[in-house]
């Protein structure tokens, strides 16, 4: 349950950070309530992960990272360049997830 609520935490993170991209500097309603709310419900989510016993380091850990890597990702969708050393940042940054989440003790 504790990895659902994570993924659901990474997804309104993303959500947030993508709404902020379209509020035109907190100018526009709609993507700024959308942004404020991905971005409070993220965090609501990720002390819901902690309650359930998941360390914060590798909550944390994995929730920047995979943010992080999403976004950049979505952002080639947007228009935003990705040069062939961010995109082996991201495989690194995956990888580095992967290695906290193998490495943590259940």
């Amino acid at each position: 349950m504790a990895h659902l609520l994570l993924l659901a935490a990474i997804l309104a993170e993303v959500v947030g950070t993508i709404a902020v991209r379209f509020s035109d500097g907190f100018s526009k309603p709609v993507p700024s309530v959308v942004a404020a709310l991905g971005v409070v419900g993220a965090y609501f989510l990720l002390s819901r992960v902690l309650k359930q016993g998941m360390g914060v380091g590798v909550a944390y850990g994995i929730w920047a990272a995979l943010g992080v890597s999403l976004i950049a990702i979505i952002g080639i969708f947007l228009g935003d360049g990705l040069t062939w050393i961010q995109g082996a940042g991201v495989v690194l940054v995956i990888g580095g997830v992967l290695a906290l989440e193998l490495g943590a003790a259940h």
